[in-house]
């Protein structure tokens, strides 16, 4: 089989394709031919050495998404799983788990409990690349903060896979979606996705003569959209301190803000108007409800594949790359210009 190892953290020309023999399933475990695998930022702080965590030291081979085709089975597998289309548990070893950690590989040993059948609805390339966009916003919005019809939900980095998976997920449970993105050029590709459900996007940011960024007061085009309420929830990667103070300013009365990322440059934050409005600020993590336990995340994997099969849940692939290309994968998605999930194929 063929992987990718990191033998010393670094940029994208750490990241080395070699060959390894094809592992064999043990008693209860399934072999998959791996036919697509998600891009992640995680894979580059990790790749950075910014996610230890989760890779330990090198070497360890990137990925914490997969999906395949099952092509052995151990021995105390039923055989009748062969053939069976899978998509990888949110569960699965991730690179600091030894031999069979992390997913940048064209074959991967799970236990036959990970592999998890797909629908029909979700094609070959699109099996590696579900748990980190649809678990991470359901798990915060529907299993979490428990969102009711009706709620106004703001969704930076609308661009996002995670972004554009949020606005579904909003759209499913009854509220209202408003993306935020940073450049009318990626609010007019937004807008022109098929597999867009937000209701609105707010431009952030405006650029001068000389290319500079600067951010709009774009909280107060949020009031206007919901006739002076505010936002309910903020679903938020990117946490910089102007940007979470223009998130403060704009929330309702009893408003949340969940940050699940740090794409922004730290700085300073209003929090004041949070006392007033009896606000909250939390973090999330996909793995909170893993770690709640099977029950948690299988019921919301259930309702997430239940959705593709409705097409209620629809995902976009900005470009997938042979797994060969994954130095020029990860200087993409490093760039952040991309709009939807960037995917590996072996």
């Amino acid at each position: 089989m063929e992987l990718i190892q990191v033998n010393q953290f670094g940029g994208p020309e750490v990241l080395k394709l070699i060959s390894q023999p094809t592992p064999k399933p043990g008693p209860m475990e399934v072999r998959l031919r791996v036919t697509s695998i998600g891009l992640n930022h995680a894979d580059l702080m990790g790749r950075e050495g910014q996610y230890k965590a989760s890779t330990g030291e090198p070497p360890f081979v990137p990925g914490i998404e997969a999906g395949g085709i099952i092509e052995e089975v151990g021995g105390e597998v039923d055989a009748s799983r062969i053939g069976e289309r899978v998509v990888v548990a949110p569960t699965l070893p991730r690179p600091n788990a030894g031999p069979h950690g992390g997913t940048y590989r064209s074959h991967i040993v799970i236990d036959e409990s990970q592999a998890l059948l797909a629908p029909d609805a979700l094609p070959n390339e699109q099996l590696g690349a579900v748990w980190l966009p649809y678990l991470t916003a359901w798990g915060c919005l529907a299993w979490k903060d428990q969102l009711k019809p009706g709620a106004v939900v703001g969704i930076p980095a609308a661009s996002s896979s995670v972004g554009l998976a949020a606005a579904q997920v909003v759209k499913a449970l009854g509220g209202t979606a408003i993306g935020l993105t940073s450049s009318p050029n990626k609010a007019q590709a937004i807008q022109s996705l098929t597999t867009s459900r937000f209701d609105h996007i707010v431009v952030t940011h405006d650029k001068d003569e000389q290319g500079n960024r600067t951010m709009r007061p774009w909280h107060r085009e949020i009031k206007q959209l919901t006739d002076g309420k505010g936002v309910d929830v903020y679903f938020d990667p990117v946490a910089s301190g102007e940007y979470l103070s223009a998130e403060v300013r704009s929330l309702a009365k009893g408003g949340r803000i969940y940050i699940y990322g740090l794409l922004g440059d730290p700085g300073p934050v209003d929090l004041s108007p949070m006392i007033i409005k009896n606000a909250s600020l939390h973090g999330w993590v996909l793995d909170e409800i893993v770690q709640a336990g099977d029950a948690h995340w299988h019921k919301a994997c259930s309702e997430i594949l239940r959705r593709f099969i409705n097409r209620t849940f629809e995902q976009h692939l900005s470009r997938v790359y042979p797994l060969a290309e994954v130095q020029r994968a990860h200087e993409e998605m490093a760039q952040g210009r991309h709009i939807g999930k960037l995917v590996l194929v072996p």
